[in-house]
């Protein structure tokens, strides 16, 4: 996976994006019949585990008393460990407590439905008895046994679907692979790499494993269409195998690979977001970022939300072993799935604009619709409106305990009476019945009952090379780019501004209404994952349509990082 720059919760990845206007189909003589038949069990599916799992958990994070508490993974380049000295940590692989049924087990029971394994990450060691290299965990490694088979077989007992990732250009370790150019070792030619390590290497991993499920390219520098083709053709020894947008050379794949963060809106194909539960995608022994059970399950209800998938990773120890903060959340996540797994599973994108109290899912069957509402916020005075919405329900419940709901059509809407009490703290479901297909509209955001103006991040507009809106707003390193977000007051008045802000030194954001403009400091919270409530000002604002703006000042600019803007009435 790419290295995180400023935010560990939403970045963009170092150089491994696909084009930004790829041409050429894997399967060009594919009918669209024939693509959505592929990709059936991939839309139902939602959600699944990832596996960063090499030599790097050796280090666990640390080199020389060097705490990496971020990007584990990647602690070869940026200590700049020479290929001679990192080869040690071969033998310290041991994999010696390493229980892949107990892995699958863990992944059913959170939810998932399938599993991507790093079978050789930028490090370049390999998880599988390789013949093109001793640099795997049969040769070189402490485990001396191929630890793919075993997974593999683990899965399809359980019908868990198996994924295969494999970092093709990036390789540490094999002379001309790309990276690690501080070591003078590992200079070589890049095209005498590709042909006699990656491409055998996938060749292994798509003939001596049975049907693969997904492979998952990743990073795709140097990789011209002339050097991906031979990769792309290898696929076709799977022919119902499903691929993503990393390879390079034009090649678009299957899947969008949004990493770290969430798109504020859905894409326009199919896209699966990859996101750690700590702060590293391989482990750390010194990295305890882990995100909350709750996060989990309104990130995976937002992508849902959108049309996608979650892919959510683990990071095993050297010995095998998932650690425990992540085990205990994927099985809170697990008990969630239990109830409300029928709002996610084979669910398609919400038909509505954007929710301030939550998300929505939705069903076509048999004529009808049913429509999930996912309730983070459960309102006080048991009223929901659902803004958008122009068509009663011929029926409405809570999920959890099937306790009836009234609703009654309001403007632009409907409004819901729901219980006192939420019925689960971290989403409650709410099911809707409808006959044929609702009527819906998209309204503009407009403030809550309490009259506040809630703009969350992943709702901005982005104008630019490098800021992405996720879970926050970061990778602000080109002070070009601007967010911008619609919204409607619906009433003039003095509205108070106020964010999360994060930054490493003093810098200054404009935030701009019309022909208003509010700059306010950001002074250093410590680091890029320290947030620090802020009021940013005062400003008397008409009713109506808004486009409210945040833009980096130039002047001795540096990095921020924003999320939960609020505009708050202080007085009519």
């Amino acid at each position: 996976m790419g290295a995180t720059l400023l935010t560990s919760s939403a970045h963009r990845v170092w150089a491994q994006d696909a084009p930004e206007a790829p041409v050429l189909s894997t399967y060009p003589n594919e009918t669209p019949a024939q693509h959505a038949a592929r990709m059936k069990w991939f839309h139902e599916a939602r959600f699944g585990m990832f596996i960063h799992w090499g030599a790097y958990s050796v280090p666990a994070g640390v080199y020389k008393d060097k705490r990496y508490s971020f990007g584990a993974e990647w602690i070869k380049e940026f200590a700049k460990i020479p290929g001679s000295e990192y080869r040690a940590y071969g033998p310290l692989f041991t994999a010696g407590e390493y229980d892949p049924e107990a892995w699958v087990k863990l992944a059913k029971d959170a939810g998932m439905k399938y599993i991507v394994i790093t079978t050789k990450h930028h490090e370049g060691f390999a998880l599988f008895d390789s013949k093109v290299t001793t640099w795997d965990a049969v040769d070189e490694g402490g485990a001396h046994r191929d630890l793919l088979r075993p997974l593999v077989e683990a899965a399809r007992r359980e019908g868990i679907k198996i994924g295969f990732y494999y970092s093709q250009a990036q390789d540490w370790m094999h002379p001309g692979g790309s990276g690690a150019s501080f070591d003078p070792d590992h200079k070589g030619d890049m095209d005498a790499y590709l042909k006699d390590i990656a491409l055998p290497q996938v060749k292994e991993l798509l003939t001596n494993y049975g049907p693969i499920d997904v492979f998952w390219w990743d990073t795709a520098y140097g990789m011209n269409r002339e050097r991906a083709r031979p990769f792309a053709d290898l696929l076709a020894t799977q022919p119902a195998i499903i691929s993503n947008n990393r390879l390079g050379g034009d090649y678009r794949g299957d899947t969008e690979t949004p990493e770290g963060f969430i798109p504020g809106k859905q894409p326009d194909r199919d896209f699966e977001v990859c996101m750690n539960i700590n702060n590293t995608w391989g482990y750390s022994a010194v990295g305890k970022d882990f995100k909350s059970s709750q996060t989990l399950i309104r990130n995976l209800v937002d992508i849902a939300s959108k049309g996608g998938n979650y892919l959510l990773n683990v990071g095993p120890t050297k010995e095998g072993n998932i650690p425990q903060a992540e085990i205990d959340r994927l099985k809170t996540v697990g008990a969630w799935m239990k109830t409300n797994g029928d709002s996610i599973y084979a669910t398609n994108a919400s038909p509505l604009g954007r929710l301030s109290w939550g998300r929505a899912t939705q069903k076509q069957a048999n004529g009808q619709t049913t429509l999930y509402l996912h309730v983070f916020n459960w309102p006080a005075s048991g009223k929901l409106r659902v803004p958008g919405l122009l068509d009663l329900p011929t029926s409405a419940r809570v999920l959890l305990g099937n306790a009836k709901i009234k609703s009654v059509s309001a403007t632009n809407g409907i409004i819901l009476t729901l219980p006192k009490t939420a019925p689960d703290p971290d989403s409650s479901t709410l099911v809707l019945q409808f006959k044929g297909t609702p009527r819906a509209i998209i309204l503009p955001a407009s403030p809550d009952a309490d009259g506040i103006l809630r703009l969350p991040v992943s709702d901005a507009e982005i104008s630019g090379s490098n800021l992405k809106a996720g879970e926050n707003l970061g990778w602000w390193t080109n002070p070009d780019d601007y967010a911008t977000w619609k919204a409607n007051l619906d009433k003039p008045g003095t509205y108070e501004i106020s964010a999360d802000l994060s930054a490493t030194e003093d810098t200054n954001i404009e935030f701009k209404v019309g022909n208003q403009t509010l700059r306010f400091a950001v002074a250093p919270t410590g680091n890029y994952d320290k947030y620090k409530p802020t009021i940013l000002g005062r400003m008397t604002l008409p009713a109506g349509p808004q486009s409210f703006e945040l833009h980096a000042v130039k002047e001795n600019w540096h990095p921020a990082n924003l999320k939960n803007l609020q505009i708050k009435a202080i007085s009519p």
